[in-house]
């Protein structure tokens, strides 16, 4: 087969519009196109008033070497590329010896543990929290009765904080060896949607994804894995190797056990404090990394439709607009967009006495408000320059106001823009309701964002406001605080995939600052588990 890509279509076109247009692209005759697959499916909404679908497909002809002679040196007419995944290893037959640990069951892990245990290594999967289904009645008890459970919640628990998410399944992460398509497989045989494997921005949303991990947890369970729940890694024991170095010999575990361990992929969530903690203390190389903090802010999701497609806004092609947006600000803070939920409602919170907040939406992407991330980019040396984990007191110092200026309730604190852009309190609100639960209350944000954050967010809201219609609408209302963007911290690893400093120990995903996102972080941990698998004493 050969790859097309570059087609483009109306909007509404028909179903023999793609394969005419496949035959006027290459040149040939209708019985001359055997077959053809949609790889990918895009949007092209530069022009509102014709709004253009753009593909790429795979196809199969008469005679295709004769078709790439025709079109060599064109980048769109192109041989198919090999998108199968390949194992690098195999547990050899009758193998038993210590299980690879993979520590965290988020998106990273989760797919470290499929992939080893499909390789025949029968890992061992340790999580501090719940399985989904427990995960999410904890979840809605913070929801609804304002009860807070540190170790199940938005942030942990089976799935991780992906399961709580719009479900984005798109990054931007160079994927030669095409591992995402292998993350988006494993999906579909999990019960996600078959139009991931080709829309441009897939998603799945919150109910379909609890279904899918329960489904894949299952079939690492019937490969030899194994999930232990409610396990919490509190000490890391080393010892000395033979060249000196120190490596892992095991994991102490939150019940007082010991679990001997050579080899441990640690693929811990960016909120995941306390195993950072432990990890510095033990004397492992980590590094502070940037991030951002700012609020979510949230529109009626017919507002930013209209927007962005114009006539055809409630397309079910098009679904619920998205967007993106970016503002260098005079004081040098970059504003931008981050983690935009169509459709959705705003969440979080993980700790006690703090509120942070976050962005889910479910597949339907149905709900009616919008939100975003409207964050401003921060430094470690200019913003939190004392130490490799000072970049954690930030976020708890600006999350612990939060949770006063909301209320010391679990509230979130909210302001409407108009409001913040004058610099006075909001004290009701307007045409937009805002989403979090269990409750927004409507106070002066200033209370909990550093000035220059304020200062970069009230330049760049009027310059968005002249790119999407109505975006800096007095009535819109920001939710504070964000500050979880990504992690804090970066625990430096070497190619061969191990820490700097401790050998087997396999740092990996969002938590160790190599990854951002669902696929991203599920790209991470196919990686991590081939590394692992090359460097297991069996191999």
């Amino acid at each position: 087969m050969l790859r097309l890509s570059g087609l483009t279509l109306p909007l509404d076109h028909d179903a023999q519009a793609l394969p005419a247009a496949i035959c006027a692209r290459l040149g040939i005759v209708r019985d001359d196109l055997r077959e053809y697959e949609i790889v990918r499916r895009a949007n092209d909404a530069r022009r509102k008033n014709a709004i253009l679908l753009v593909y790429t497909v795979d196809v199969a002809l008469a005679d295709e070497a004769e078709v790439l002679a025709q079109f060599a040196g064109n980048h769109e007419v192109r041989p198919r590329p090999d998108t199968d995944y390949h194992f690098v290893a195999r547990a050899p037959e009758g193998w038993s010896g210590l299980r690879p640990v993979v520590v965290g069951a988020g998106p990273c892990g989760l797919f470290a543990g499929l992939i080893l245990a499909q390789m025949g290594f029968r890992p061992i999967i340790l999580d501090r929290g719940k399985i989904v289904r427990e995960r999410t009645k904890d979840t809605w008890g913070l929801w609804r009765r304002s009860q807070l459970n540190p170790d199940s919640n938005v942030q942990f628990g089976e799935g991780g904080a992906g399961t709580f998410s719009d479900g984005k399944l798109y990054c931007r992460v160079k994927d030669p060896r095409f591992l995402g398509r292998k993350v988006l497989e494993e999906f579909v045989r999990a019960g996600a949607p078959d139009d991931i494997l080709f829309e441009a921005h897939p998603h799945i949303g919150t109910f379909r994804l609890v279904t899918m991990v329960e489904s894949m947890r299952r079939t690492i369970e019937g490969l030899g894995g194994e999930y232990r729940w409610q396990t919490r890694v509190d000490e890391l024991e080393l010892e000395r190797g033979p060249d000196g170095h120190q490596r892992l010999r095991g994991l102490h575990l939150q019940d007082g056990s010991f679990l001997e361990a050579d080899q441990v992929v640690l693929a811990v969530g960016h909120s995941a404090r306390p195993t950072f903690e432990m990890l510095h203390r033990r004397g492992v190389h980590i590094e502070a990394k940037p991030f951002s903090i700012g609020v979510r802010i949230e529109h009626p999701q017919s507002w930013i439709d209209e927007a962005r497609y114009g006539k055809f806004a409630g397309h079910p092609i098009l679904g619920a607009a998205a967007y993106s947006l970016t503002h260098h600000a005079s004081n040098g803070r970059a504003v931008y967009s981050f983690c935009m939920c169509p459709g959705g409602r705003v969440v979080a919170t993980s700790e006690p006495g703090r509120v942070v907040t976050n962005g889910m939406s479910q597949y339907s992407r149905a709900e009616f408000n919008a939100n975003s991330g409207l964050v401003v980019a921060i430094e470690p040396a200019r913003d939190y320059p004392d130490g490799p984990l000072a970049g954690i007191a930030f976020q708890r110092h600006w999350e612990a106001l939060a949770y006063r200026a909301g209320g010391s309730s679990y509230a979130a604190p909210g302001q409407k823009v108009g409001d913040f852009l004058a610099g006075r309190p909001s004290t009701e609100l307007g045409a937009v309701t805002p989403s979090y639960k269990p409750g927004v209350t409507m106070t002066d944000l200033s209370q909990c964002l550093p000035g220059f954050a304020i200062d970069a967010m009230r330049e760049a809201l009027p310059v968005f406001g002249r790119q999407i219609a109505r975006y800096d609408h007095p009535d819109v209302v920001m939710t504070g605080v964000e500050t979880r963007t990504s992690s804090p911290v970066r625990i430096t690893r070497g190619k061969d995939f191990q820490s700097l400093n401790v050998a087997r120990l396999f740092p990996e995903g969002e938590g160790a600052g190599y990854a951002g996102g669902i696929l991203s972080a599920a790209i991470d941990g196919i990686k991590k588990a081939g590394g692992v698998a090359n460097s297991h004493p069996g191999q």
